[in-house]
């Protein structure tokens, strides 16, 4: 099963970031191919809990909703995302946000997936993986945009 791995340093804190990849509603703002996003239901309280969502993904024709179960702990400082249903077999979204002395933190974003289509899943894994660092970027150049240099924690 296919695994992409990154880390990013950013100069914004662990609760910052954790906010900014919480919220998950605000996705299709700033995330490259998700045109929609939809909570099914949420039982989060002071960022720690659950949801369910769908996300609407499109790439020139291609268009694909996604479902998952978000689980966000804002104390762990952890959010991950477990796949309910689309075109894939197995998809987890794990993010783990960890502080750092000098105010910043270190964003580590993991994701495993598998499609269902054995010949997708071979054709698409070189573009799966631009992908998600398209994506993983798009959250640091987000924070840049909302957090800036000035609020900087």
């Amino acid at each position: 099963m296919p695994i992409y791995q990154d880390t990013k340093h950013v100069p914004y804190t662990a609760r910052q970031m954790f906010d900014l990849v919480a919220d998950i509603e605000k996705y299709p703002e700033f995330l490259p191919w998700v045109d929609a996003m939809r909570v099914r239901n949420s039982d989060l309280t002071n960022g720690t809990g659950t949801s369910a969502a769908d996300m609407i993904v499109g790439f020139k024709v291609f268009k694909e909703r996604f479902g998952s179960r978000v689980e966000q702990d804002r104390t762990a400082l952890t959010i991950v995302s477990h796949y309910l249903d689309g075109p894939f077999k197995h998809l987890e979204n794990s993010w783990v946000f960890e502080p750092l002395p000098d105010g910043g933190c270190n964003v580590h974003v993991k994701t495993e997936y598998e499609f269902k289509n054995r010949l997708l899943q071979m054709a698409a894994t070189q573009f799966v993986d631009y992908a998600f660092l398209q994506l993983s970027d798009a959250f640091v150049e987000r924070a840049n945009k909302i957090y800036g240099a000035e609020h900087k924690a």
